[in-house]
């Protein structure tokens, strides 16, 4: 199946703003990918008429992610920081409506980074708090013909969401009404037992791919095996993007989040012009 070949602004810049976009935008055009990820780490970042001018001509795909930085919490949080999570995501949504993105992808749950212990019985009443808190969200996403993607992470990032057997228990009856599941290779290999099983328990509800090697470097010449990925992903019928996430060592901010301590490649250009020919040869089944 031939999917869209994208890649995540965060691989160069952030935040991502009004002021860098339109050079990214040409900059990723150019390399030859047929879609972006846009992250909205703060409302008011960048701007839905920027996005759509900076588009023009280029023919990428957009794709809204968000960013749960700290304050930023569905679950186990005081009723401020719930209402600005809801209005956070709903800034996101109104934002995808606006640019043509069908999705608004992250781990729409809890701050990244944030863990704790959980019994049985408190893991289940964090389920339950997380749809009620997520519904009116989902609602708006209905309304908006978006669908928000909801992402497990690794264990070092939450102890909430690490599993697509997790996702699908604490979300539940929102599947399919507004809401989906984005996964993510680098946090799939980490926490699966079995990436094609846990892709095969996604199934009609996968909305989004993020990929990377298992360094979280350019996929390709790494551990993964990515025909066996590709041949999940057709098993299921998953036609989205297959859009790169990987980061930069040079911003601070987003090193430390990410835990990206060392350079993944001689330069970001070279990352990701050797990830998209990569899953470009994986494309016409020649794997260099």
């Amino acid at each position: 199946m031939e999917r869209p070949i994208g890649i995540s602004t965060w691989v160069w810049e952030s935040p991502l703003t009004d002021s860098n976009l339109p050079g990214l935008l040409g900059k990723i055009a150019a390399l030859g990918f047929d879609a972006v990820e846009l992250p909205l780490e703060n409302v008011g970042d960048f701007t839905a008429g920027t996005v759509l001018e900076s588009l023009a001509g280029t023919g990428l795909k957009p794709f809204v992610v968000g960013a749960m930085a700290p304050g930023r919490d569905l679950v186990a949080a005081d009723p401020a920081s719930v209402e600005r999570t809801q209005t956070y995501l709903s800034a996101c949504i109104t934002l995808a409506g606006s640019i043509g993105s069908p999705t608004v992808c992250g781990p729409f749950y809890a701050q990244t980074g944030r863990t704790w212990r959980m019994s049985t019985e408190q893991r289940r009443d964090a389920y339950a708090e997380l749809r009620r808190n997520l519904r009116p969200v989902a609602d708006l996403a209905q309304e908006a013909n978006v669908v928000l993607g909801i992402e497990p992470l690794n264990r070092y990032e939450t102890s909430l969401v690490n599993t697509v057997d997790q996702a699908l228990d604490a979300l539940g009856p929102l599947l399919g009404n507004g809401v989906g599941l984005a996964l993510d290779s680098y946090h799939l290999h980490i926490e699966e037992r079995s990436v094609a099983a846990a892709v095969r328990a996604a199934g009609e509800h996968l909305v989004h791919v993020q990929v990377c090697g298992n360094d979280r470097g350019a996929p390709g010449g790494d551990q993964t095996d990515w025909n066996g990925f590709l041949q999940v992903l057709d098993e299921v019928g998953y036609a989205g993007p297959l859009n790169i996430e990987s980061f930069t060592v040079d911003n601070a901010a987003i090193a430390v989040a990410a835990s990206i301590w060392r350079p993944l490649a001689p330069s970001q250009d070279r990352l990701a012009e050797t990830g998209l020919a990569f899953l470009r040869s994986l494309r016409r089944g020649n794997q260099p």
